[in-house]
């Protein structure tokens, strides 16, 4: 099993990248996890406490879970992801059912930030976008999908968005195997991955 790493801050287009290069794959051959299904379970907090959690922290990821459904993944054995409600802040207790896959790509934010989980990548990508474009692309997510509003959005942005990016994800740039800037011209970036996955797949 190949396993690919694509990390990057928020907004900064790491589902576009995916989606690229699922588009031109062999259906079924390749699955995706994202580190958003493995915050951690909140439900002894109450809603007050759960809206105040640093999210932007690598300490609110559940990596020893995810670790451990890689693992699983890789030796055949099926996993149960689990379901995480934005609006509730915690999980919602359902799961979705994941097949090993020949190649499996994990995306999130801070999936770069934990050396146990970043052994496991075989290809480490960090997707770059300029600042004022990943809160533009945040602000319109955060207030149409979850619910957000515009001072709620900017508050959090502020206070732990914008410093736990400068503290713990722009500095994974460093252990990047590829890094691929958002825009127009990231097509020859995506196409060497997607021979790398291709190589793998014969």
């Amino acid at each position: 099993m190949l396993i690919i790493g694509i990390a990057g801050g928020t907004g900064c287009g790491k589902t576009t990248v995916v989606n690229q290069i699922l588009k031109e794959l062999p259906e079924g051959e390749v699955g995706v996890i994202s580190q958003d299904s493995y915050y951690k379970d909140t439900t002894h907090l109450s809603f007050e406490e759960r809206v105040k959690i640093n999210f932007d922290h690598p300490r609110s990821i559940d990596f020893e879970l995810l670790e451990s459904h890689l693992k699983d993944l890789k030796e055949g054995k099926d996993v149960h992801q689990p379901v995480y409600s934005f609006i509730k802040h915690n999980r919602t207790g359902d799961t979705i059912l994941t097949h090993p896959r020949k190649v499996m790509i994990v995306e999130g934010i801070l999936i770069l930030t934990n050396p146990e989980l970043r052994d496991m990548f075989d290809i480490k990508i960090f997707v770059h976008a300029d600042s004022d474009e990943r809160l533009i692309r945040r602000l319109k997510r955060d207030i149409s999908e979850r619910g957000r509003d515009l001072d709620e959005v900017l508050a959090r942005y502020q206070n732990t968005l914008k410093p736990m990016h400068q503290q713990f994800i722009e500095p994974m740039k460093e252990y990047a195997d590829l890094i691929i800037p958002n825009n127009k011209y990231n097509t020859v970036a995506v196409d060497i991955v997607k021979s790398i996955i291709n190589q793998r797949l014969v």
